[in-house]
């Protein structure tokens, strides 16, 4: 595609969405979902066999408010960013369907009701933690987008904070399956990225953001630091095993999708390619539902195979 076709991109006009549209595209409701999910598995591991489902749930919704409000400020300040850039010319602030002054208000909103939802329901200290996540995302890793390709090392602290906090929503204090799949998060991050940033790399540098694939002379660059970091996520994987906190079968599974991660990135690495990218994107989204989910079934089988050898 040339930079005229790209230019007549970003000027099109932009497709009318209702005032509901807008604001579902301003709060990015799969991120959040992905971000609920995340805390609810945090704090049930954290409350073991004794747990409130309900509670945890309540927990989630009060994390991933204050989510929401970090998409809404992260696209408040990027506003004009994402005016140059083909895939984000049309988000309502960009395109005046939400003004400024609405998305601050229902930013901070989201941003108190939860920070005091968590901090009345639960602990000062997962309110704390959670709003100094979205304080690290917001105010350091967005500016930071603007000066230095560690921009991607920056965000990925934040990003990986969701099982934590709700780990610690649960708890009290953070600690064991809180900081295991806080790590497994944060090395995850870097291929799912890397990848994306490859995919919109012309975008990023019409912009002017300092995403690694997006600079000059990194062709390579983006492949060989997936694979590298997916390899680093293979031993991380295994500590809640290596702690005595998991079994066999989430040994297997996660050393099978952590494999299936590796592979895909290894691909990007020899060739970096649209469709090796993809497929590492691809694979990315299926390996955290997977393993989090794994993290849940494996006392289950543990405890089905202690009975069996009753």
């Amino acid at each position: 595609m040339s930079a005229k076709e790209n230019v007549a991109i970003v000027t099109a006009p932009p497709v009318e969405l209702t005032l509901a549209q807008a604001w579902g595209v301003l709060v990015k409701p799969r991120i959040t979902a992905m971000v609920g999910f995340a805390a609810f598995v945090g704090g049930l591991l954290a409350s073991g066999s004794g747990a409130n489902l309900l509670g945890l749930a309540e927990a989630s919704v009060w994390i991933g408010l204050v989510g929401m409000a970090s998409s809404i400020f992260n696209q408040l300040l990027e506003r004009d960013t994402d005016a140059r850039m083909v895939r984000t010319a049309r988000r309502p602030l960009v395109t005046g369907r939400v003004r400024a002054r609405d998305a601050i208000w229902g930013g901070t909103l989201l941003t108190v009701a939860g920070v005091l939802g968590l901090a009345l329901r639960f602990n000062t200290l997962a309110a704390l933690l959670t709003l100094a996540t979205m304080v690290a995302y917001v105010l350091v890793y967005t500016p930071l987008k603007r000066v230095s390709s560690l921009n991607t090392a920056v965000g990925a602290i934040p990003g990986a904070m969701p099982p934590l906090l709700g780990y610690v929503a649960v708890a009290g204090a953070a600690g064991g399956w809180g900081w295991y799949l806080f790590a497994i998060l944060f090395a995850w991050q870097f291929p799912h990225f890397l990848a994306i940033a490859w995919i919109y790399r012309e975008d990023y540098a019409r912009a002017g953001l300092k995403m690694l694939p997006a600079m000059p002379r990194t062709e390579g660059m983006a492949g060989r630091q997936a694979l590298l970091y997916s390899l680093a996520l293979l031993p991380i994987s295994l500590l809640p095993a290596l702690a005595g906190a998991a079994g066999l079968f989430y040994v297997v599974v996660a050393l099978t999708l952590g494999l299936a991660y590796v592979a895909a990135s290894a691909a990007f690495a020899l060739r970096e390619s649209r469709g090796r990218a993809r497929t590492v994107v691809i694979v990315s989204l299926i390996y955290v539902p997977a393993l989090y989910s794994l993290t849940l079934m494996d006392p289950l089988v543990r405890a089905i195979g202690a009975r069996g050898s009753l």
